[in-house]
Formats: C-alpha cells, structure tokens, sequence
C-alpha cells in the first residue's frame, strides 16, 4: 500500500468518526480535514447551534489528540492565550506556565469578540507554530490546528478580524443548517447521551505527521499552478475588489488541491480539486470596493465568476 492511498483510508476513517457527530454535512467535515492534512487553520462563520464547537472536538477524538477551548471575550488578554512567566518564590526564577495554546486542536470561539491585540496573539502560533513570551520561544506540539469561529450575524461588540489574521486561515467555511430529515437524526442520536461521548480515536497523532507530509508528494502539473496564479491575480485586478488575494491564497490552493486530490486516492491534483477548494480559500481573503458593497455584492458570487472567466487547462 503506497503513502496515498494509507493516507485516503485514514483520512475517510477521520471522516466518518466526525459524522458520528455531525450529521449530514458531509462538505464541511471533509474541508476541515483538508485543512488539518495542509497543516494549514480554518474558520468557520456561522450562526450559533449548528455544531461549529462539536465539530472540532470530534476532529480532536477522532485524531486522539489533545483539544482546548478558548472563549474570546472583550478582556481576555494575549498572556491568557499563549501563557506568561510567573515568578517562582522558592526558585527565585521566572517559569513559563503555558497557555492554552499548548495543545494539538484549538477551538478559538467567537475569536472576533477579543481585541486586535489578542487576536494577534495567535499570529505566530499560527504561522510558525511557535510561541515566543519574554524573549523565550516555546515551540508547540505537532499537529497544531486553530479552528475559529465567529457568528456572521451579531456584531454588537465584536472586533472585525484584520486582513492579516483572516490571511493566516487557509479556508473559511460555514455549516449551515441540516434539512428536516438530518435534524430528526440528530434528535434521535442524542435521546439518551451526546454522541461526542462516543466518539473514538482512528488514527494516532504520529499518523496525522505522516498524513501531511504525504500530502506533499501528490503531483501537480505546472499548468495547474498557472492556473491557481491566475485565478488569484484575477482577484487583483477585479472591477469590484479593493483587494485582492495575496501569494498565501496561491499556496493554500495548492496545498488544499494536494490533500483533496489524497482523501480521493489520487496520485496528482486535477484542475476540479481547485475549482471545488476556490471559494473556501479566496473568499475571506477578498475586500469588496465601497459601491459593491452598497450593491451587497457577494464575494463567493465574484470567486465563482473569476473561475468562470480563467480557462481550465488540460491535464496530461
């Protein structure tokens, strides 16, 4: 069995642990689990009560790794994210204690109520996978991955994230409510107990290293990354875009096309595994100009017509 087809069998059994949880959203479940294979971070924008918090502690059970919560509130502070230097009476030294950081799936909740600076606090964790207090840096475990959420309704009190920190999430996706017969289901598995509390280990997190680094290997034609520079340079020079995406979102195509193309069994990304991962990567990286937004112009409705508009290349 070679490294992709290890990795597609591991990653659907990923897949349908989650479901166990989340029923009947089957797109949202596999995109966070591209996410993680990337190495890359993603936020959910959703209302409240579609299963955005139960979604990453499944993905947390089903990896058997270690999972914290963060409640971002107008006075959460960046130490009480990353941890701070506490004075040791007896030693008479400072000692690191960690925040909540030090952990391998992080839920950062309504990350839009906190302050900028707070915000911030996750820049380096996220990029680098490092924290860095005092002049000390602390690497984190390995795998690391930020789930954020944030409610696209309510902004009363809320902190819009800046467009460096929307940068650093590979993809932002939504949940969505489940239709009559799903929601029945839902009803009917949580009658005696959540099932959460069943949900159980597949995969080691030593298998999520070897996952992502075999995701790597997945062939991509250069056509292709033509074709993901242009999808992206479109969005700069878009009639309605004040800005455009920048060289990360290139770099998330990529990656994103590599793991599709792994969880399908396929040894090279195909030109779908783009069009398919376009908006969750581009749309949250996309500044809409002053009249398109007085238009209420809507921004997966420009990344459809930029695909629409850059002709698909052929895959030999």
């Amino acid at each position: 069995m070679n490294d992709i087809t290890w990795t597609a069998e591991r990653g659907t059994a990923i897949i349908e642990e989650i479901e166990t949880v989340i029923v009947g959203k089957r797109q949202a479940v596999e995109t966070a689990v591209v996410g993680l294979l990337c190495s890359g971070h993603i936020l959910i924008e959703d209302i409240p009560g579609v299963g955005k918090t139960m979604l990453a502690k499944a993905l947390a059970g089903a990896l058997g790794a270690t999972y914290r919560r963060i409640q971002f509130t107008p006075d959460l502070l960046p130490a009480d994210v990353t941890g701070t230097s506490v004075f040791n009476q007896k030693t008479g030294e400072f000692t690191f204690r960690q925040g909540p950081v030090f952990t391998n799936v992080l839920l950062a909740d309504e990350i839009n109520r906190a302050t900028p600076k707070t915000q911030s606090s996750l820049l380096e964790c996220m990029e680098e996978f490092q924290v860095t207090v005092d002049g000390a840096t602390h690497v984190l475990d390995r795998p690391f991955f930020v789930i954020a959420t944030e409610n696209p309704i309510e902004y009363r009190g809320t902190y819009p994230l800046p467009e460096a920190q929307l940068d650093r999430f590979l993809m932002r996706v939504s949940i969505g409510y489940p239709t009559a017969e799903q929601e029945v289901i839902v009803l009917d598995r949580q009658v005696k107990e959540h099932p959460i509390k069943s949900v159980k280990a597949v995969v080691a997190r030593e298998d999520v290293l070897r996952m992502q680094q075999s995701v790597k290997e997945v062939h991509i034609d250069p056509s292709l990354k033509q074709y993901m520079v242009q999808l992206v340079a479109e969005t700069r020079s878009h009639p309605m875009l004040a800005l455009g995406a920048s060289p990360r979102a290139s770099l998330g195509l990529m990656r994103t096309g590599q793991a599709r193309a792994a969880l399908q069994r396929r040894e090279f990304v195909l030109p779908d595994d783009i069009k398919a991962l376009a908006a969750p990567v581009l749309c949250h990286r996309l500044i809409l100009k002053p009249e398109a937004r007085v238009r209420q112009a809507d921004v997966a409705e420009l990344v459809a017509e930029v695909v629409d508009s850059v002709p698909v290349p052929v895959v030999h």
